[in-house]
């Protein structure tokens, strides 16, 4: 039976370093996040957003993710409604790449709300990523071009990193990529022995 492990971590943390990681050992990864932004363009999302959000949230006719973001990250009804259209499109679409995957020992479900989206309650073990605050924010504002102020929102309408690892069976501390490196080894042979 393949074994399910979330891997989350705010904004700027490093997460997707650490799956690249994991990746580059053979491990299967759901870029939960990632997936989520194809979504949004698929027919069934576009007319559910149009109908939640109107024409605001478009730009000739297509989906635009800041204007997006500027309707739900200041407004947490906005927020939750939107989540409400977009998590169970991603959850349907994780099943049908979990079904693609069941040979593997383990799967990765990397996801920033792992734990806001309740997808936590389906995995096996959990890992979460952190870095200090200061890390973050210079690395998305390098990384998206983001104003300190903009990043920092963000942040704050997240969990703390200590929220996450209260909840996480492994945390990895991204500041250093070597460091970084030899806690995945790590993490990969104790998650090859469950």
């Amino acid at each position: 039976m393949t074994k399910l492990i979330g891997l989350t971590g705010g904004i700027g943390s490093g997460k997707s370093t650490v799956a690249q990681m994991l990746m580059s050992k053979g491990v299967p990864v759901y870029f939960a996040d990632d997936e989520a932004k194809k979504i949004l363009y698929t027919p069934v999302a576009m007319s559910l957003l149009r109908r939640e959000f109107g024409d605001e949230a478009f730009t000739d006719g297509t989906p635009d993710r800041r204007k997006i973001a500027n309707i739900v990250f200041n407004d947490p009804e906005a927020l939750a409604a939107l989540n409400k259209i977009i998590h169970p499109l991603v959850k349907i679409d994780f099943e049908q790449w979990l079904a693609k995957n069941k040979h593997a020992p383990f799967v990765v479900r990397e996801a920033a709300i792992l734990f806001e989206s309740g997808s936590y309650l389906d995995c096996d073990k959990i890992i979460s990523v952190s870095a200090p605050v200061e890390t973050r924010i210079e690395r998305v504002m390098q990384r998206d071009n983001m104003l300190k102020e903009a990043v920092q929102q963000r942040i704050s309408n997240q969990l703390t990193d200590e929220e996450r690892n209260l909840r996480s069976d492994y945390i990895i501390v991204n500041v250093n990529m070597e460091d970084t490196k030899n806690q995945v080894d790590k993490l990969f042979d104790s998650l090859s022995k469950l």
